[in-house]
């Protein structure tokens, strides 16, 4: 099988080696994507061409993983890999029924989707390594954090929170709940993958970026 995966937006492609390597010892073929950072006026069609161009034609009807804000840009990604199944990594699921951006429901109801103390910060956590470990690595073992820590990088699509979701269908989706998440609450999340994508999440113990913290446990859940 193959995976493509899409990083979120604290870490550059080099926070995927650990899943990327347990994907691997289980045959699994896995590719990166690398979206441009410094674009913020892209949107999510010009992300996915982007996808798509540096994939090109060594991957047939792939699985696409996205963590955290990426969630935002699979549907159209994994549109124009002509994905097979999505899976939704602590992912943020657009709002379909209703067209509201990103920041159209962080407007109207954002202390229900982020934890406050991850709402009223005012620099990015990628900019203070104690910050991203108490958001991002928290579950994570002193070893771990240490190759972690290297990994951060913001990429803020800023064009594409601001847009409506494109609508259309969707493939077939798994969604993965990391119980002990710092950003994203959990029991929005829940919802989320119920009322958006009509599944029941896999939820495994971890914080926000569970394939860093337990890459064999998040394997699992996508095969």
């Amino acid at each position: 099988m193959d995976y493509v995966l899409v990083h979120g937006t604290t870490q550059s492609t080099a926070g995927w080696q650990r899943l990327t390597e347990s994907l691997r010892r289980r045959g699994h073929r896995v590719h990166s994507v690398d979206l441009p950072t410094d674009q913020p006026d892209l949107l999510a069609a010009d992300y996915a061409r982007v996808a798509a161009e540096q994939i090109g034609d060594s991957v047939r009807e792939p699985v696409v993983v996205a963590h955290s804000g990426a969630g935002l840009l699979l549907p159209r990604i994994a549109q124009a890999l002509r994905a097979n199944r999505l899976v939704w990594l602590a992912a943020f699921v657009p709002d379909f029924t209703h067209g509201r951006s990103l920041l159209d429901e962080v407007r109207e109801q954002g202390s229900a989707m982020f934890f406050d103390e991850w709402r009223s910060l005012t620099e990015p956590p990628t900019a203070d390594p104690a910050v991203a470990t108490y958001f991002l690595f928290h579950d994570c073992d002193l070893n771990t954090l240490r190759w972690a820590l290297p990994t951060l990088r913001l990429f803020y699509p800023a064009a594409a929170y601001a847009e409506s979701p494109h609508p259309g269908s969707v493939a077939p989706s798994t969604f993965v709940l990391p119980t002990g998440d710092r950003t994203l609450h959990p029991e929005w999340m829940r919802a989320a993958a119920r009322d958006r994508l009509g599944i029941e999440p896999i939820e495994i113990d971890g914080g926000h970026c569970p394939h860093v913290s337990r890459p064999e446990v998040v394997a699992d859940a996508i095969t």
